[in-house]
């Protein structure tokens, strides 16, 4: 349910309403726009008789939000959320780019990648430490010493760093990461959902590979209910019937979460064709439907790469990439977030 207050109303006036409201057991969203103020009704409103608001003299009206996810839900936040991590911002107005192996294989790796991403104009440099792999018998990733050497490269290069979480037992390796992805794979883990709210951390949160978006975005409100609203969504492809490429981009994603949900969303194109020769391609649809960033995995070497070598640029590749975008996100008029 949301409650929209009329325009001028003094700030104690609403505070009394909202102390009103959490007497009935809920608890408020509030969201405060350049001309509109609403209050967000998070709980059992089903025994809240809209007249009993209504007959408050501030509120202009009353709605109920019909969606079983509420705090990320538009008509709770009209206004887009814009995060800022790292000194960048993340959101409408703004594009990132996260650049960076697929796994962290070596120190010397690392390094060498993340200084060729800074210096083509990435934001953030992204890297696995801990791997979800479909074989018990691939690489798993270097787990604790490769968060060690993601924290040495952002020393010497200054990018904030992007790695995901596999189990809510690790939280504590993660208080120095700067954006804590959780992958597609456990989209729907339910307790690492709820240790998330709880961190504050900002979560840079990937699709399922079928999740239907209401999933999509009932996940993310597991994280809003548990106090956390740093939350970034990333679509990376989804699976169907076609053979040819590893999933299939929702380019609908896009302008469906900013249709339904204030929270910004990026693409991942690495993840969504599996195919290095479409990242750029994809990269180009990602930034004409509105996307507010991209997540492009980039090696060094990537016919040695221990993980996901198909999809990889090489830091020639990523250079021209990134060339590219900058032409595109300038002429949109959006800025380009970088480190340099």
């Amino acid at each position: 349910m949301i409650v929209v207050i009329k325009q001028n109303v003094p700030k104690e006036r609403i505070d009394r309403l909202i102390h009103r409201i959490e007497g009935m057991g809920l608890s408020i969203h509030y969201s405060e726009g350049s001309s509109t103020t609403i209050l967000g009704l998070l709980g059992d409103t089903s025994r809240i008789d809209e007249r009993t608001l209504l007959a408050d003299d501030s509120v202009e009206y009353v709605r109920r939000v019909t969606e079983p996810y509420k705090a990320v839900n538009r008509k709770m936040h009209p206004n887009d959320t814009v995060l800022e991590v790292a000194g960048r911002k993340i959101g409408e107005g703004y594009f990132n780019v996260f650049a960076g192996p697929c796994s962290v294989e070596s120190e010397e790796q690392i390094l060498m990648v993340a200084e060729a991403v800074k210096n083509a104009g990435a934001s953030f440099l992204r890297g696995g430490a801990f791997k979800p792999r479909t074989s018990p018998y691939s690489f798993q990733g270097m787990e604790a010493e490769g968060l060690k050497l993601l924290m040495e490269a952002k020393r010497q290069t200054g990018l904030p760093i992007v790695t995901e979480i596999m189990s809510e037992k690790h939280l504590d390796l993660f208080a120095d990461v700067d954006i804590i992805q959780l992958g597609a794979r456990n989209m729907q883990n339910f307790m690492l959902l709820k240790e998330l709210g709880r961190s504050k951390k900002p979560i840079l949160m990937k699709r399922g590979l079928s999740a239907t978006m209401e999933e999509f975005l009932m996940a993310a409100e597991y994280i809003y209910a548990g106090g956390n609203e740093n939350v970034i969504l990333c679509e990376r492809g989804i699976r169907t019937f076609e053979p040819m490429i590893r999933n299939n981009l929702d380019v609908s994603a896009v302008p469906l979460v900013k249709t339904h949900s204030h929270l910004p969303i990026m693409i991942d194109p690495s993840h969504a064709a599996g195919r290095r020769d479409m990242v750029a391609p994809l990269s180009r649809a990602a930034i004409a439907i509105g996307a507010d960033g991209l997540m492009i995995e980039v090696h060094n070497n990537p016919k040695c790469a221990l993980c996901d070598g198909a999809q990889s640029l090489d830091l020639y590749q990523f250079t021209s990439t990134m060339e590219d975008i900058k032409k595109r996100v300038a002429f949109e008029g959006r800025e380009l977030q970088t480190a340099l």
